[in-house]
């Protein structure tokens, strides 16, 4: 008998990337897949390179600040319910998996009312606004970090880890370098600002360069929009907006990581044993989340953390001397961590509670 479930989550790679690392597993085990996302957000185009069917619907953004959308917002949440009730009464999963971000909320509710079970997975210690609603409708909730179990209906809680993407896994180095340009005379540094960038850790990277490249090589993903011309042509430095079907290449290369601390990711080079520098989004620009990621990874040594108030090009270049001179160290925890790819376990889970 077909087994299906839809997948939604959306706004940022965040919300995308665990549910791509899903996929391959669910069509291996027989499953139909459906994915519900919004209409012009970055899952749109991440999702289509799957060839999963895709459903967009109305959504509006659930704000913690006073915004004039505000009063316009509530009703694309509305409409966005609707068409997710509908959709969901002719697609018939028989779960639904939902990785957060604001889209998710109305395919959650909507599950809810179609007596549908609903699973969501929180990557962070603290929830999301969009997964605190959801958490309400949902039969139960993943979590990456033991430490999120405190914030959540206990009876709720599955401790999951993060699904990790099995590809990133497979790189190679050689490829990577001839990729990039490299060479093996000089290791290298991967600069990620995540999906959107980071302009911050974008100046301070290209304000470093001549210092940095003395002793590395530096490839710099530094999201859409945010190419410099200027830095076309230095040698040892190699700059991309985003990293497709390159990237688990260009990560098999890597000897350090400098990279913003959204748990997807960081759970990834945990699992690739990548010595990491963390430049969490400080709590004025989000709700701290990436600061508390960060602080747990610091305290079980897999990383050392420079926190954006802090940083500088003085900063970033110590720290890099200081987490490359202690490259090993770092390797040794990671090595203990029991990181393990955990979708499995998940799709197992999502077998169990499926719809009668």
């Amino acid at each position: 008998m077909e087994k299906k479930i839809v997948l939604t989550g959306g706004g940022s790679a965040g919300h995308v990337t665990p549910n791509l690392a899903l996929i391959p597993k669910l069509k291996d085990q027989g499953w139909h897949i459906s994915y519900i996302g919004s209409h012009q957000g970055i899952e749109r185009e991440l999702i289509d390179d799957t060839g999963i069917p895709y459903y967009p619907i109305s959504s509006g953004k659930l704000r913690r600040y006073f915004d004039a959308k505000n009063f316009k917002d509530p009703f694309k949440v509305l409409k966005g319910l609707m068409q997710a009730y509908i959709l969901l009464k002719k697609l018939k999963p028989d779960v639904i998996f939902s990785k957060g971000g604001f889209v998710s909320v109305p395919v959650v509710i909507a599950g809810w009312l179609n007596k549908i079970p609903v699973f969501i997975h929180e990557s962070d210690i603290t929830p999301g606004l969009a997964n605190k609603i959801s958490v309400k409708f949902a039969s139960k909730i993943f979590v990456t970090f033991d430490e999120a179990a405190k914030y959540l209906p206990k009876e709720k809680v599955l401790h999951s880890g993060s699904p990790i993407r099995e590809d990133i896994l497979t790189g190679n180095r050689k490829k990577g370098l001839e990729f990039l340009g490299f060479n093996e005379a000089k290791p290298v540094i991967t600069v990620m600002g995540g999906s959107l960038g980071a302009k911050k850790i974008n100046n301070v990277v290209r304000g470093s360069l001549k210092s940095l490249l003395e002793n590395y090589q530096i490839v710099h993903l530094c999201g859409k929009g945010n190419l410099d011309a200027e830095c076309d042509h230095v040698p040892g430095y190699r700059q991309f907006e985003y990293a497709g079907e390159e990237l688990p290449d260009i990560l098999a290369a890597t000897n350090m990581l400098i990279s913003r601390a959204g748990s997807n990711a960081i759970f990834e080079f945990l699992a690739l044993q990548k010595p990491m520098i963390l430049i969490p989004l400080s709590a004025s620009a989000s709700r701290g989340d990436q600061i508390l990621n960060a602080k747990s990874f610091e305290k079980k040594g897999y990383c050392k953390v420079i926190t954006e108030e802090d940083l500088d090009g003085g900063v970033l270049e110590r720290t890099v001397t200081d987490v490359y001179k202690n490259r090993f160290d770092f390797i040794d925890n990671m090595k203990k961590s029991g990181a393990s790819n955990t979708l499995q376990n998940i799709i197992d889970t999502l077998t169990k509670g499926k719809k009668k």
